[in-house]
């Protein structure tokens, strides 16, 4: 098998070679051969033998060369609907601070993070390679990076998504829309009142945004998730659903 790109680090370091040598039992598949190698299948973008594509499904032959490709980037996807698994919730709040649709909770088990992915058709983003590796899952993918900023850079890299900064809160997903002052003005602290005059509310949770003191921070937040999706198609990415 030679395992490529970034598949390739999925690997235990002893078997990072140009080949890897697997012994055959005859009758497992060979999405089960790759997935016993530490790579998921979420993360292979095609599998090729002898010249042609084959699926999970194909059942090896004895001599057979395997080539594991991962996944193209930027990856389509049926709907830009995600879901992030508990250890995920500053990446949560970074994509919906550019208007992701992402959804997370710091209280779901794995069976339970596969449930809402399937009902609610999203992709279901973790560092869990054991959680990819669940056959009920009906779309994952791993997140790279051990910092927020990395995993952020990650994301947006592969799936490309189509921004709307601003539009979601980022505590909990829902939509934001501008509010007159006068209507969130008896929430405000009095330093708050005096210098700002713009406000936003999620008509979720009803919190209420201003840009404040971390305004720039967030600011540059954005511009680098917009330089990266720009960067990711040159040209406009397909509508959803495409």
């Amino acid at each position: 098998m030679r395992v490529e790109g970034e598949s390739r680090g999925f690997l235990a370091a002893r078997l990072r070679g140009d080949v890897v040598w697997v012994r055959y039992d005859g009758t497992s598949s060979l999405g089960h051969v790759v997935e016993s190698l530490g790579v998921p299948l979420t993360e292979v973008g095609r599998l090729v033998v002898g010249g042609r594509e084959v699926t999970p499904s194909y059942r090896p032959e004895a001599g057979d060369v395997v080539s594991v490709l991962g996944v193209r980037r930027p990856q389509a996807v049926p709907f830009q609907r995600f879901l992030l698994d508990v250890h995920l919730g500053t990446l949560a709040r970074r994509l919906r601070l550019v208007g992701v649709d992402t959804a997370y909770e710091s209280d779901l088990d794995d069976d339970a993070l596969i449930v809402r992915a399937n009902d609610e058709r999203r992709v279901l983003l973790t560092q869990d390679r054991g959680l990819l590796r669940r056959r009920s899952l009906w779309m994952g993918a791993y997140v790279r990076g051990a910092r927020p900023q990395e995993q952020f850079a990650d994301v947006l890299e592969r799936f490309a998504p189509s921004l709307a900064p601003w539009t979601r809160c980022p505590a909990c997903n829902g939509p934001v829309a501008p509010v007159e002052k006068s209507e969130v003005e008896g929430r405000l602290r009095p330093g708050t009142r005096r210098s700002y005059d713009r406000f936003a509310r999620c008509l979720a949770c009803d919190r209420v945004y201003w840009h404040g003191a971390h305004g720039a921070r967030l600011e540059a937040v954005v511009e680098e998730a917009e330089r990266i999706v720009a960067a990711a198609y040159p040209v406009a990415p397909p509508a959803e659903g495409e």
